[in-house]
């Protein structure tokens, strides 16, 4: 990391393995605050900083930044912000959104920045390395990251896949979420309906269609499993209303199955002594396993 500084412009794919872009900037952050830092750690008016125009995320927790805005009062802001010198005025921003955002929230007029040097591609590449990497995107906010580094970087599926640390099947998956109708999109958005819920849906012939059907999906509450059913029928000559089971679940245990089901973005189950995870195909089983961390232990096993 010695000269970190002097080869920030060369772009970062050649700066910085993508598996090594978060380590690299803890690095930068982190050195700031340390005594004969090489990096130039300075205090500037949050009025003064304009948002990455290329940030892909566009939810931001509002409790969560309540609470790190208390925590910002009582403590300060220990990991500074990541700028450039804007060419309009002031600074742009290149990490640091949710501090940022946490710092108005606490009153602060001021807060501690590292002065970069990135080039708009090079700003685009590290928002959305570093947000996917750190797992803050929604699965929509994902897919519209990973069609930005495709359309306007001209990333081909094999160097994305590579970029983002996930598999080619994993990246066109979720690129295939931006063909839902915004409606769907919405729903997914706001974790009503999980990735396992709306992919089904892309196999009927139209938005309206697709729309329809999410609406029923959603009242009906209908399971991953469900929902292919009910698809395969939409797909054939009449829909079948899905008969299903009422069940009263303990609110922790379904509260339980909520969070996971946010994380893996599909159907689980839990009984008193299973946990059943659906998916829909193989290369859904794929997807969840990468996000379980089992998907590379099990093809090094092989080797």
């Amino acid at each position: 990391m010695a000269d970190n500084k002097n080869r920030l412009g060369r772009g970062l794919g050649n700066v910085f393995p993508a598996e090594d872009l978060m380590e690299a900037i803890n690095a930068i952050e982190s050195n700031a605050t340390q005594e004969n830092s090489k990096y130039n750690k300075i205090e500037i008016d949050v009025n003064e900083i304009r948002p990455n125009p290329y940030q892909p995320r566009k939810e931001f927790d509002k409790k969560a930044l309540e609470e790190l805005a208390d925590s910002i009062r009582t403590h300060g802001i220990f990991t500074p912000l990541l700028v450039r010198k804007s060419e309009v005025s002031g600074y742009d921003l290149v990490t640091g959104e949710r501090r940022l955002r946490a710092a108005k929230l606490a009153g602060l007029e001021k807060v501690p920045v590292i002065e970069v040097t990135f080039s708009d591609t090079e700003m685009m590449e590290i928002s959305i390395l570093e947000n996917v990497q750190r797992e803050d995107l929604n699965p929509i906010e994902e897919a519209y990251a990973y069609e930005s580094l495709v359309r306007k970087l001209g990333y081909t599926q094999e160097k994305l896949a590579d970029r983002v640390g996930k598999s080619r099947e994993y990246c066109a998956n979720m690129m295939r979420l931006l063909k839902l109708p915004d409606g769907v999109q919405k729903l997914v958005v706001e974790k009503k309906l999980t990735m396992g819920h709306v992919r089904p849906l892309l196999s009927l012939k139209d938005d309206d269609q697709i729309y329809d059907a999410a609406s029923y999906v959603l009242k009906n509450k209908l399971s991953v499993r469900e929902v292919e059913q009910y698809v395969h029928e939409l797909s054939g000559t009449t829909a079948k209303k899905v008969k299903r089971t009422p069940q009263q679940k303990d609110p922790w245990i379904k509260d339980l199955e909520n969070r996971i089901q946010n994380k893996l973005q599909t159907e689980v189950n839990i009984t008193k002594r299973a946990m059943t995870i659906s998916y829909s195909d193989t290369e859904d089983l794929n997807r969840i396993l990468e996000i379980l961390g089992c998907l590379e232990e099990s093809e090094e096993g092989k080797a």
